[in-house]
């Protein structure tokens, strides 16, 4: 495989100033002939990107998970193989595709060159790798600071969600796909492509991000307590068994809202109601562990 990539480290993430040499040394010793663009601004690097396509044969992102959407449109159109390092505070998408956490492993892991191809969940046109909704999480996510993440690492999600549960609002949506149109009254609707999101939990049990479906849940809860019992489900993806949780596979839905509500990929704001799903299936080459890698021998 030919080694010539363009690295981009988010210097803002949670880990991404610290360990910044350290990834180019280990890189370099792998045999990575690297283009570094020293940006802060990771909004900038789909043209980044853009700018590099035809030179280099892979990209590798050092970030977290929203670091990640915001290249993602950019990786398909220009269908260049993605290398991910976690550097996030959640790595929800490194947690679903089983990578290492430590960074030596995870520059090793691109260096061997096993790929897979994944699907990708699409919103309004804007692509996304792990989970994208409307409701709570959007609130959440306007109310986490980058502060928060930086000194609470994954427990800010937690804090926040808490602090946001304190003032439950509930909203109606309409629901439309395979020819069924639902009115729901609803606390948070999640649209995943992935398994993982909001920092370790499931969207669904037996969710991959290469099943080539959607996986929507509708948290339609009647009273405030009733929250609480997510605190069990959720991780493992089994929200479906509370009788106030509406659960949908497809590959393609509509919402509608009343007015224009914000929507959440992948941990950022990206667009709003109304909305229209759908899948691109086997739309991204990213590079994964070897079968026989050890940390999944050991049950990652």
């Amino acid at each position: 495989m030919s080694k010539r990539a363009l690295l981009l480290i988010n210097r803002q993430a949670r880990s991404g100033q610290r360990f910044f040499a350290q990834v180019i040394d280990t890189l370099d010793n792998f045999g990575f002939e690297l283009i570094t663009v020293p940006s802060q601004n990771a909004q900038a690097w789909p043209d980044l990107i853009a700018y590099h396509a035809a030179t280099v044969d892979l990209v590798i992102v050092g970030g977290g998970d929203g670091t990640l959407n915001r290249v993602v449109n950019s990786l398909v159109d220009h269908q260049l193989p993605l290398g991910i390092l976690p550097l996030g505070t959640a790595n929800d998408l490194a947690r679903t595709l089983q990578l290492p956490y430590n960074l030596p492993e995870a520059c090793r892991v691109i260096a061997e060159g096993h790929t897979k191809k994944i699907d990708l969940g699409v919103v309004n046109g804007h692509c996304y790798f792990n989970v994208a909704s409307l409701g709570l999480s959007v609130d959440i996510t306007q109310k986490l600071t980058q502060g928060a993440k930086q000194r609470w690492g994954i427990l800010a999600y937690a804090i926040t969600a808490l602090q946001v549960l304190s003032q439950l609002r509930l909203f109606h949506a309409t629901l439309r796909y395979e020819g069924q149109s639902l009115r729901v009254k609803t606390l948070q609707i999640a649209i995943g492509n992935g398994r993982y999101y909001g920092g370790g939990l499931a969207v669904a049990a037996d969710a991959t991000i290469d099943d080539q479906r959607l996986d929507i849940y509708s948290l339609e809860v009647r009273h405030w307590w009733q929250v609480f019992s997510l605190l069990f489900h959720l991780p493992r993806g089994q929200q479906q068994l509370l009788p106030w949780v509406r659960t949908i596979q497809t590959d393609a839905i509509q919402i509608l809202t009343s007015r224009p509500r914000p929507i959440n990929t992948d941990g950022e704001l990206t667009t709003q109601s109304p909305a229209k799903f759908s899948l691109l299936p086997q739309a991204l080459s990213v590079f994964v562990p070897a079968p026989d890698a050890p940390w999944l021998r050991n049950g990652y």
